[in-house]
This record gives C-alpha cells, sequence and structure tokens, in this order.
C-alpha cells in the first residue's frame, strides 16, 4: 500500500456540524475503499484563499494522511469532484526514503601536511 496526503478546502458556508459529516464521509470512502486513515488534520481551519474560488474568498482547510492502494485517490477525487461543497483538493503520494545518503569522506590533510613538515628538515641534515 502506498502512503498518501490528501488537502482539501471546504465551503466555509457549510455549518460546524455539516462540515464534519463531510469529514467522516471522505475518511469512510477511504477505508471502504481498502484504505486506512492515518491522521486527520483540522488545525489550519478557516483561512483566506489566495484567490476567489467561485465566488468564496475563504475556505476551511482539511489535511488527511492515509495509506491505500493505487486505485483509491482517483477515486477520491471523484467524489470530491462531485461535492460542490469541496472548493478544492490535492492529493501527493509520500515517497519513503530507500536509500541514506553516505557521509562525505574525510579527506587525509594531515599526513600530507606532515610529509612536507619533514622533507625541509631532512635537506638540512643532509647539508
Amino acid at each position: 500500500m502506498n502512503r498518501y496526503e490528501l488537502t482539501y478546502i471546504i465551503d466555509t458556508a457549510l455549518e460546524e456540524t455539516a462540515r464534519k459529516e463531510l469529514i467522516e464521509k471522505f475518511s469512510s470512502l477511504i477505508t471502504a475503499n481498502g484504505g486506512e486513515v492515518e491522521k486527520v488534520d483540522e488545525t489550519w481551519g478557516k483561512r483566506r484563499l489566495a484567490y476567489a474560488i467561485n465566488d468564496k474568498v475563504e475556505g476551511y482547510y482539511v489535511l488527511v494522511t492515509f495509506k491505500g492502494p493505487a486505485e483509491l485517490p482517483r477515486e477520491i477525487e471523484r467524489n470530491m469532484g462531485i461535492n460542490e461543497n469541496v472548493l478544492r483538493c490535492l492529493i501527493i503520494k509520500l515517497e519513503e526514503k530507500k536509500h541514506s545518503v553516505k557521509p562525505r569522506p574525510v579527506r587525509a590533510a594531515a599526513p600530507v601536511a606532515a610529509a612536507e613538515a619533514e622533507a625541509p628538515a631532512a635537506e638540512t641534515v643532509a647539508e
């Protein structure tokens, strides 16, 4: 199963109980289609939009992190497109880090400096 992040904006004209029902509807849609909701974050809340969408200047932001099969994002986008209370939605696939970054190799600067320091001393002994 893939991990996804879903962000959607709900119309602020919707009452709080209806908004909670809508959020629960989309969460149950994820679980009904073989997905697993990890987290629903509503802390962004009501915000001013950067530009007007359908003559609305404010929206209620919701962030959902979930796991699901590859077909699930298409189904969620279809259902959100049908619902007139959802202004915009965006689903992003979260990539897991597969390779660790190796640290840079340390250059041997100290032995080279030590070899150069010994060379002039050897020349003075030879004279």
